[in-house]
């Protein structure tokens, strides 16, 4: 069984469309997406609206989607001090998502457990500890044993840090980060999804990388005009750090 794995959407239809397109070519059978759907991006209501209609589909939620389905004075003040562009973009957010879609976002669960073919596999945004902890390239193999102890599943999928990347720990459980559909962190900056392939109790995990229309996804988030949408809008052509 072949099976789509997407994380962090941001809101960017372009990318998603681009990323379902490759899906299809390869004969995906079934898509997981691990959160993130709406925050920041171009577009957040569509994606919102377009996931929300997948009744197939797996999907949790992501750290930045209980921020909006949550919002308080509070959690604005926290994103505040560190992430300034970001909370402008998260109260433009909370501003136009309506109700129900907020409504949607709160009730995903946090991580999901399934079984594919004899294989079990966690979903998680972050990490099995937390929504927002972070799952890198070049981690020490203790620290990952660390953040997934207590976990029994053979395959936990990630996402949260936009930057794709694997393990495999001294039991034989193989974590793998699907980077980011719609805010890419790495050097090309194209979409990024999972596409695994179960059999017999065996599996096996492909990182695609996906081109598509940046400039559109720039622009439209561009137009959004809350105070920094230029500068989200040029991450998306050329990252340069994870958060503004």
């Amino acid at each position: 069984m072949k099976i789509a794995v997407i994380s962090d959407i941001h809101g960017n239809f372009q990318a998603l469309d681009s990323v379902l397109d490759d899906m299809r070519k390869n004969h995906a059978e079934q898509v997981f997406c691990l959160g993130d759907l709406a925050m920041a991006g171009p577009q957040p209501r569509l994606i919102i609206d377009l996931i929300s209609k997948k009744s197939d589909w797996v999907v949790i939620q992501g750290n930045t989607d209980k921020m909006i389905a949550d919002f308080s004075p509070e959690i604005m003040e926290n994103v505040k001090k560190s992430f300034p562009i970001m909370a402008n973009a998260l109260a433009d957010d909370v501003y136009f998502i309506e109700d129900e879609m907020k409504q949607y976002l709160k009730n995903l669960p946090a991580q999901k457990e399934v079984e594919v073919e004899g294989v079990k596999v966690l979903l998680v945004h972050g990490s099995p500890r937390r929504n927002n902890e972070d799952i890198l390239p070049d981690l020490p193999i203790k620290k990952v044993e660390e953040m997934i102890e207590g976990t029994n599943a053979d395959v936990i999928f990630c996402g949260h840090t936009h930057i794709p990347c694997g393990y495999q720990t001294s039991r034989k459980q193989t974590i793998v980060n699907v980077g980011s559909v719609g805010r890419p962190f790495t050097e090309d900056p194209k979409a990024c999804y999972v596409l695994a392939e179960f059999q017999d109790g065996g599996f096996s995990i492909e990182h695609r990388f996906v081109d598509y229309d940046r400039e559109m996804a720039a622009n439209i988030l561009r137009s959004r005009d809350f105070e920094g949408s230029d500068k989200l809008a040029q991450m998306l052509i050329s990252p340069s750090s994870r958060h503004l």
